[in-house]
Parts: structure tokens; sequence; C-alpha cells
């Protein structure tokens, strides 16, 4: 069955959500929308295990009585990986539709700023554990 590009799917059956991406366009191979999928996930992932990052460093941090500096790179990593999360669904949305109305994907803007954000986290907890050396 071929549907018009942007153009609501009228089968009252679907009730697929969101409707803003199951409602327009053709169904893509399935094998695509698994990877889109599965790479939302990786991404939820990773956001997951900024979060976990995060809230473990506050727990060492409060354990072994450490400086509240480590509870503001603790913060941040558990803000940055709600951001991701929300990114992840976002970027599983617009690639979605992508697919059903045969538009290219978009670049991954965001791996480059993930990248950036763990080589900072990582600069930061590095030069806070050679500080740390006596």
């Amino acid at each position: 069955m071929s549907v018009p590009r942007d153009v609501p799917v009228g089968d009252d059956d679907d009730d697929r959500r969101p409707r803003s991406v199951y409602g327009v366009g053709d169904e893509p191979d399935p094998r695509f929308s698994l990877a889109n999928e599965r790479t939302a996930l990786a991404w939820m992932r990773t956001a997951l295990a900024l979060v976990a990052g995060g809230i473990g460093l506050t727990s060492l941090g409060s354990v072994a009585e450490l400086p509240a500096f480590l509870d503001v790179v603790a913060a941040l990593g558990c803000v940055a990986g709600g951001a991701l999360a929300i990114r992840a669904v976002l970027g599983w949305r617009a690639h979605e539709r992508a697919l059903r109305v045969g538009r290219p994907l978009r670049a991954p803007r965001s791996l480059a700023w993930l990248a950036a954000l763990v080589a900072l986290l990582a600069v930061v907890l590095a030069g806070y554990a050679l500080s740390q050396v006596r």
C-alpha cells in the first residue's frame, strides 16, 4: 500500500504513537526502523551511564568526605545524562519520520557534543586525581 508523503495514514486500526511519526508517509523497511530504535537505545544506555556515574561520584564523595567540587562534576554528569536521554528520543523521532517520508537523515551532531563532554569530564577528574597525589 503506497501512501502519499506527508499525508496522514487513514488507517483507523493503527493506534501507534506518536501519530506525528507513524501517521505520515510510507512504512519503511522494518530493518531500518529497528536499527533506528537500537541506536536510540544505545544513546539511552549512554545517558543512563552518565546519570549512574554522577550518582556514584556523589555517593563516594559523601562517604569519603571528598570536596564539594566533585558534587558539581557529578551534578553536571547527571544533567548531561538527562539531556542526552531527551536527545535520544528526539533523534529517534526525527530519524523515524525521515525514513517514513523519504528524506535524508540528519548528521549526528550530538555525537561530537557527547565526545567533548566525556573528554572534559575525563580531564577534570584526571586533574583532580593528580592534584590529590602527594
